[in-house]
């Protein structure tokens, strides 16, 4: 969900869907934020492994964004506790890290958004602590498959729809189901701000896609069912039937010819295997 204050900080250079159309120079501003996105987590997957906590790993991921000149979104952002989302097995998103030990064959998706400058960097992706089970991997080979098929849709002129559209029916056809309570979401100098980025839909819908828009994209795949359910910490989503989820998320960049992916892995470590 986005907040309203969000949504104002971006009123300038709004296009008629009031989705902001970011400069050249801007974009550069971005890039810096997002690129430190990519490194903290090329930097995280080295401790990722069994009988280490998640409130270790959350640790770590805060101690470098500040030793980078950045801070942690997550932390404070409407009372979240932590510095970033920690979220495990059959948890589709906002996990909170904690003293919960990671265990042989978990898998995991870690999410960070890093303020550099004042701008945010988003990004997330799956670790294994570990091997875990065929079915696991199969999943998210799944998640990560369908995170490019969104993402090669991304050009001027092609719709939000479009996007949504191409995930869905690429997870459905290997009988998976795409999360529809959360969504990817407009970003730049602030968290949240409008476009909501569907991960379901129709080709031909929703709002023109126009060069210099920023937003992520972050399709959440169950092996299950879609629904979901938060928890009593008012944070923690999981799946309602308790089926494996998993996550990937990029931010991207419209450009003039097509995308431009900015939350590259350094390392090349994006995908876990």
């Amino acid at each position: 969900m986005n907040l309203i204050k969000d949504i104002l900080l971006d009123s300038n250079h709004l296009n008629k869907d009031g989705i902001r159309i970011h400069t050249d120079s801007e974009l550069l501003e971005m890039k810096l934020s997002c690129k430190l996105a990519a490194e903290t987590l090329d930097m995280i997957g080295d401790y990722v492994e069994p009988g280490v906590s998640t409130d270790k790993i959350n640790s770590l991921c805060h101690e470098f964004m500040l030793d980078n000149g950045a801070k942690p979104a997550t932390l404070g952002y409407r009372g979240f506790p932590k510095s970033c989302c920690i979220s495990i097995n059959h948890v589709v998103c906002h996990g909170i890290p904690g003293p919960k030990i990671l265990k042989e064959s978990d898998i995991l998706n870690i999410d960070v958004t890093c303020i550099l400058n004042g701008w945010f960097g988003d990004s997330s992706r799956m670790y294994i602590a570990g091997t875990t089970s065929k079915k696991a991997s199969r999943l998210i080979e799944v998640t990560y498959n369908a995170l490019l098929r969104g993402i090669e849709v991304v050009k001027p002129g092609n719709t939000f729809g479009d996007i949504g559209e191409a995930i869905q029916k690429y997870v459905e056809s290997k009988k998976m189901s795409v999360v529809r309570d959360f969504c990817g979401h407009g970003v730049g100098r602030s968290f949240h701000s409008a476009p909501n980025v569907l991960h379901f839909g129709e080709k031909n819908t929703g709002s023109l896609l126009e060069p210099g828009m920023f937003f992520t994209i972050e399709p959440m795949v169950n092996l299950g069912k879609p629904d979901t359910k938060i928890l009593s910490d008012n944070w923690t989503a999981v799946t309602r039937d308790k089926s494996l989820s998993a996550q990937f998320e990029h931010t991207v960049a419209v450009t003039n010819s097509g995308v431009e992916v900015l939350t590259l892995s350094p390392q090349d470590k994006f995908f876990p295997f």
